[in-house]
């Protein structure tokens, strides 16, 4: 995203690219290597929540960071990807890790590692343990990469609860083209013992995560038989083992969102009665914070009539749920749209289409991994939209803030493209 911004960790970890010729290979092998040699950080963790799925694994850790520092607690969490600045994937009780501190910890796995093969997020989160393991936090929160079977995450030999978000098609190059295939993969951090709190699934990925439960003699907390959790009138209802709570709806916005957030408070409920916390909870709901999610900016360069939205969403799955997050046809809707050239646009694309009054192709910067603006407009137009091609998002908004006098901007498809917003507008 921006890691061209001049800082002290800025070499090492351009340097640490170049240290596997692969992006993406899973494996624990490496992992386990590099974490052997750092006297296995891994192991001296407090309390972990895992969490693994498709969709919604960052809203859902943001839900629980928020939940439990309201209760008191201090809290370590790990996401990815960052949006505009790489120590944003390593927070320390809420708070993005100092780059000098980053540096240090850098320069200590690239030391350990000796010049050995291994990924960019391996080596990256070997870094984020060591900070873990030195900062004395109460609880740390692990979101899974990719996958979850072979994702360098996964190291964690016994956390205390493993976490699954909606399952959806996506990554087919790294974990199989069916969902029963893709939910095998995220299943694999479900643990003997280690009770799992799964969201809603589709009956293909329900399956298969019940039967690789039942191998590993994981108990599974599912929502739709032993958590329920719904939007009603005035606020979000909650149904599980201890009875029906009231809660406020969270300040995420978005149907999804109501999901997101029962996962959070199963977690809790799960954990424990001093965890379970109604006023915590309300308060981590209240105030819960997840950028370039249905994240409204307010560029003071943007026409008064106009609004611009943000969304990283880039699957099936996100274009329905964008699609039913809100009323988007009080005003003009326009997309602006780039996206990675791992990505499906027409699937992405075609549950927004009924919505869309105009569509603008933009590359996502600073990757050679972007599709081509007119491979997307293609797209676009056999969905029946009007598409055009622009050089980048301020191009895009210069001429349709121009040639409209009012409307609602939504830019959308790559957390990468999100990322470079929020950093050209200093957000």
């Amino acid at each position: 995203m921006n890691e061209d911004q001049a800082t002290p960790s800025t070499s090492i970890l351009a340097r640490l690219h170049t240290l596997h010729p692969k992006l993406i290979d899973l494996s624990l092998g490496r992992m386990e290597r590099l974490l052997a040699s750092l006297g296995n950080p891994e192991n001296m963790l407090p309390t972990v929540i895992h969490v693994a799925g498709t969709n919604g694994k960052g809203s859902t850790v943001a839900y629980l960071d928020a939940m439990l520092r309201a209760s008191g607690k201090q809290v370590d969490s790990y996401i990815s990807p960052h949006l505009v600045c790489f120590n944003e994937r390593i927070r320390l009780n809420g708070i993005p890790i100092s780059d000098c501190e980053l540096a240090e910890l850098l320069l200590e796995c690239e030391a350990a590692n000796r010049g050995a093969p291994i990924t960019f997020f391996e080596i990256t989160t070997a870094a984020a343990f060591l900070a873990f393991a030195r900062n004395s936090a109460n609880f740390v929160l692990l979101e899974v990469g990719l996958g979850g079977r072979l994702d360098a995450t996964n190291v964690i030999a016994r956390p205390a609860l493993s976490a699954i978000t909606p399952i959806s098609i996506d990554h087919t190059q790294y974990l199989g083209e069916s969902l029963a295939k893709i939910a095998t993969e995220k299943a694999g951090i479900l643990k003997p013992g280690v009770p799992a709190i799964i969201a809603a699934q589709e009956p293909e990925s329900e399956q298969t995560i019940a039967a690789q439960a039942a191998k590993r003699g994981t108990p599974l907390i599912r929502q739709g038989r032993e958590w329920q959790v719904r939007a009603e009138a005035d606020g979000l209802c909650y149904e599980g083992a201890t009875g029906v709570r009231d809660f406020p709806l969270p300040a995420l916005p978005g149907a999804h969102q109501i999901s997101n957030a029962g996962i959070a408070i199963a977690c809790l409920e799960v954990l424990g009665a001093d965890l379970f916390n109604p006023t915590a909870i309300a308060e981590g709901l209240a105030e819960v914070q997840w950028p370039g999610r249905l994240q409204q900016i307010f560029p003071p360069t943007l026409p008064k009539d106009w609004e611009l939205w943000l969304d990283g969403g880039h699957n099936e799955a996100a274009g329905r749920a964008i699609a039913a997050a809100r009323d988007w046809q009080d005003r003009p809707l326009y997309l602006v749209v780039g996206m990675l050239n791992t990505k499906l646009p027409v699937e992405f694309l075609r549950p927004l289409a009924p919505l869309i009054t105009n569509l603008t192709a933009v590359p996502v910067p600073k990757t050679k991994a972007s599709i081509d603006p007119l491979e997307i407009q293609k797209v676009s137009e056999n969905l029946g939209l009007s598409a055009l091609t622009a050089v980048d998002v301020p191009a895009a908004l210069n001429r349709l803030t121009r040639d409209a006098p009012t409307g609602r901007v939504l830019v959308c498809g790559s957390l990468y493209l999100v990322g470079d917003v929020l950093a050209e507008f200093e957000i």
